[in-house]
């Protein structure tokens, strides 16, 4: 496949992010002249970026997307545009006119900027949220997106169409993403959307019973994020354009599942401890069907659910014992 990467300029809009930070090192190994980071650092991190930070090939701008002045500059002259940069869905939620700004508002502006100086492709980050309760399972990206019930998946399928519409008014090439459940080292871990498996782990690390609410039965689709990371740069050195690909690791794992495989590989003997559910969730199932990306992308995941629990769990307890040390 042609590296098309090399030598060229590329903009990662929330590259200091957990998903970010990973496409950056994975670009990095393919020579481009430069990779422009645009981030706030409000979900990202210095952190995130260690290992490229001071890559004389990487340019750090420590910005809102929504300055439309920074945007633009950060975006004349490049060659390529991944667009990570979003709230969490809680978040979304919690705050929707600030949902609209990010997700929506700002993701216009990229698009108008991105066809005003002809960039060549856009890789833009959605979300298997768009499909709220799949209707079948393992879920084609055929199905429908009519049963989500969110803010941050129907602002995710606005995206989708936002570049489909692009690409039909302006030639705008693009490739969406549609991400299953991203876990992995350097994921959210403070605050009020802190992940489950992440409040498992300071179990783990106390020596305390971990909680499950419910039965345990609601079922995820765990992709890790190296993979993704994968996926995206598959994305751009694809001919594909006008696509949009599940990214997930089609394996259907419930939270009791989960729960054993993390007290697996951390060699713990803590039991459980069921509370009753204190949330109704309207997605009790995720399953990706990955079989479009696999043959138009070359794409398959690599990385299991054991081994990405254990590179998690590796990272989780030293950051806390260098956090411990450092007070």
């Amino acid at each position: 496949m042609h590296n098309k990467i090399k030598n060229s300029r590329i903009l990662v809009t929330g590259g200091a992010g957990f998903i970010g930070s990973y496409v950056v090192e994975e670009l990095l190994q393919y020579e481009p002249a430069k990779v422009i980071i645009l981030d706030n650092l409000i979900r990202g991190s210095i952190d995130n970026m260690s290992s490229f930070i001071h890559n004389p090939v990487v340019e750090f701008v420590e910005e809102d997307v929504r300055d439309i002045t920074i945007l633009e500059k950060c975006v004349e002259g490049t060659d390529y545009v991944f667009h990570m940069a979003a709230l969490r869905i809680n978040a979304c939620a919690a705050n929707p006119r600030e949902g609209f700004e990010v997700m929506l508002g700002a993701t216009f502006n990229l698009a108008e900027l991105c066809a005003k100086y002809k960039v060549k492709k856009v890789i833009y980050s959605s979300s298997a949220s768009v499909y709220g309760l799949a209707q079948h399972f393992p879920t084609p990206e055929t199905d429908n997106p009519y049963d989500n019930q969110t803010f941050y998946g129907g602002a995710k399928l606005w995206g989708e169409q936002l570049f489909r519409s692009f690409k039909f008014m302006y030639g705008l090439d693009y490739v969406a993403l549609r991400y299953f459940n991203v876990y992995g080292a350097r994921m959210d871990t403070d605050g009020k959307y802190t992940e489950v498996m992440i409040r498992w782990l300071d179990c783990i690390r106390e020596n305390r019973a971990p909680l499950i609410y419910g039965d345990g039965s609601t079922t995820m689709d765990f992709v890790y994020v190296r993979d993704v990371a994968k996926a995206n740069v598959a994305a751009l050195l694809s001919g594909v354009t006008d696509e949009v690909f599940n990214v997930g690791n089609c394996k259907e794992t419930s939270l009791k599942e989960l729960l054993e495989i993390l007290l697996k590989v951390n060699n713990s003997s803590l039991i459980p401890e069921h509370r009753e559910e204190n949330t109704v969730n309207p997605v009790s199932r995720r399953l990706a069907d990955n079989s479009k990306i696999r043959d138009l992308l070359h794409f398959e995941p690599t990385i299991s659910l054991e081994e990405g629990l254990a590179e998690l769990s590796k990272w989780y307890f030293e950051r806390k014992q260098e956090t411990t040390f450092s007070i």
